[in-house]
């Protein structure tokens, strides 16, 4: 996005209890971070209004 052509990649799969769990592509034993449906959905939410943009 932000017409950056860079490396960074995660990866990102549902849960059983409808949330999210994401990871680095790059790093598959760094760990993982979990996010409730909801948590998950404001994000999503930002993302589209374009709170992260810099």
């Amino acid at each position: 996005m932000g017409g950056r052509q860079g490396n960074d990649c995660v990866e990102v799969a549902h849960t059983a209890d409808g949330g999210r769990a994401v990871r680095d592509s790059k790093n598959r034993d760094g760990g993982l971070q979990f996010y409730a449906s909801e948590g998950w959905a404001a994000f999503v939410d930002g993302v589209k209004a374009g709170a992260f943009t810099r």
